[in-house]
């Protein structure tokens, strides 16, 4: 069976799954083309050297985030809140590539289409002016910060004594139930839904 023409979007893919896995310092023209299973001097022809594809892969990135959001809901409190875990999920999947969005000082651009999601959204209900790019931002920010929460604590060696020891029954007598739930891992997805969901509804109060 011949194989499919080689194409400059195969080409990024390819690469965009190499820096995904692995981070930018895995991605050579050679490993690349190994991936690929054709000859390096097709990588160049393609996408030039190496600095041109890290910058093909930013612009790449950029445009995917954008594309991704789309928010569902039937109230603009449902429909932030659709955009604020699409953030976080477009985050979570692709740490590397957004570090180097960052490092190219693209960051802003990169987040436009999530903020012009959520602008409307704030503007349908009812909230304006400084008040409405105030929760847009709040909102951002929930997200970004509980993202670099999420990554410290997956990163960070194993806790002793965790909260599973730490939390016992006795810990809060008044209150067995906290103290047992405290002591359970925590539930990420849970908490970022019920944060966003809280925030959100106190940015819309009275919009």
């Amino acid at each position: 069976m011949a194989r499919s023409p080689l194409t400059r979007e195969a080409v990024l893919a390819a690469a965009a799954e190499l820096v995904r896995r692995h981070g930018p310092a895995a991605l050579t023209m050679r490993k690349l083309a190994a991936e690929l299973g054709t000859a390096v001097t097709s990588i160049y022809w393609h996408v030039g050297n190496r600095e041109q594809l890290l910058d093909a892969l930013v612009e790449r990135t950029v445009r995917d985030m954008g594309g991704a959001v789309r928010p569902a809901g039937r109230t603009p409190a449902e429909r932030i809140v659709s955009v604020a875990r699409t953030m976080r999920r477009e985050l979570r999947e692709r740490p590397h590539l957004i570090a180097m969005v960052h490092e190219r000082g693209l960051t802003d651009r990169m987040f436009l289409p999530a903020q012009r999601a959520l602008v409307a959204e704030v503007r349908a209900a009812g909230l304006s002016g400084a008040r409405a790019a105030d929760a847009v931002r709040a909102v951002q920010f929930q997200v970004v910060g509980f993202v670099l929460v999420e990554r410290n604590r997956e990163r960070s060696p194993v806790q002793s004594p965790g909260e599973g020891e730490l939390w016992e029954p006795a810990a809060a007598p008044d209150d067995p139930d906290l103290a047992r739930a405290l002591a359970r891992p925590a539930d990420p997805e849970r908490l970022f839904v019920l944060s966003v969901r809280a925030l959100t509804e106190a940015l819309l109060a009275g919009g």
